[in-house]
């Protein structure tokens, strides 16, 4: 598996596991199980309540700690310099770590700005070894980039063949802040796995459309983080490194793209009030 090395110097895997909608009663096993088939980078949030699970998994591994790179974020209720302080020992905490690889600020609202210089101090002090946020529209990005001492190493986004966003991606390279996609597939949204583009490009290198769009990613150097409960699944999803996509394949996924997003889009009021309801409503499939 390729790796990428962080604005900081830290390298982390191309590839991971995310836990996103995996209850606590079943996230263990598949963590277990993902980490088993070869997945060392594990994500997860204090807002999929599955964090406890996770840190069951990692403990009965076996694998050295330093090889894994473990992801959480602090949600929106956690926002502010004290609670974000306080949320991440909580996560600490539920994982069972002494640090972590990778902590993000979930969502662009409430006081990240309190939150970043949160992140920042625990960082200089050694507990996070990269920090980041998650579903920074560019506007929101560059501004905090503008007003922070340490820029974020990351930016967590929806990201897949029907949102591509490289103006986006532009400005992340520009700004030398590495992306990384969430929900990759789009949960199968939109007919995702029926396009006649990625079926295809699949025949074509004895694939599946998933592990088209998962090698379509990485290619143009974005981290990605696929989730599933079937072992054959994670093993299917890691197997993307020995082929590549040509010209003429990129080129066709390219035009696939509608410009707008298929799971989260925060411009939307609709949008913003669903993911604060969320708060008084923790249901995982509603976020």
């Amino acid at each position: 598996m390729d790796t990428v090395k962080l604005n900081n110097g830290v390298t982390m895997p191309m590839e991971g596991f995310g836990v996103f909608q995996i209850p606590e009663e079943s996230c263990e096993n598949a963590v277990r199980d993902a980490l088993a088939a070869g997945y060392r980078l594990i994500d997860t949030a204090s807002s999929y309540q599955n964090e406890k699970a996770v840190g069951r998994a990692i403990a009965g591994c076996g694998i050295p700690r330093e090889e894994l790179f473990i992801t959480t974020k602090a949600y929106i209720q956690q926002m502010g310099y004290e609670k974000t302080k306080a949320a991440f020992q909580e996560s600490l905490d539920n994982l069972g770590l002494t640090y972590l690889d990778l902590y993000l600020i979930h969502m662009p609202f409430g006081d990240y700005y309190g939150s970043w210089r949160a992140l920042e101090e625990l960082y200089q002090e050694g507990r996070v070894r990269a920090i980041g946020v998650c579903n920074f529209l560019p506007d929101r990005l560059l501004d905090l980039c503008y007003n922070a001492k340490i820029l974020p190493q990351i930016n967590q986004i929806e990201r897949h063949p029907h949102y591509q966003r490289p103006e986006e991606l532009a400005l992340m390279h520009e700004l030398n802040i590495q992306p990384e996609a969430w929900a990759p597939f789009a949960e199968g949204l939109r007919g995702m796995f029926t396009e006649p583009v990625l079926q295809e490009i699949a025949r074509k290198h004895g694939k599946t459309p998933a592990q088209v769009i998962l090698r379509w990613n990485v290619q143009q150097g974005v981290i990605v983080i696929p989730k599933s409960v079937h072992r054959e699944r994670m093993e299917e999803n890691l197997a993307i490194w020995d082929f590549a996509l040509d010209t003429e394949d990129m080129e066709k996924i390219t035009a696939l793209d509608t410009g707008s997003p298929s799971m989260l889009d925060t411009r939307k009021i609709s949008e913003v009030k669903r993911v604060y309801d969320y708060l008084n409503n923790p249901v995982l499939t509603s976020l």
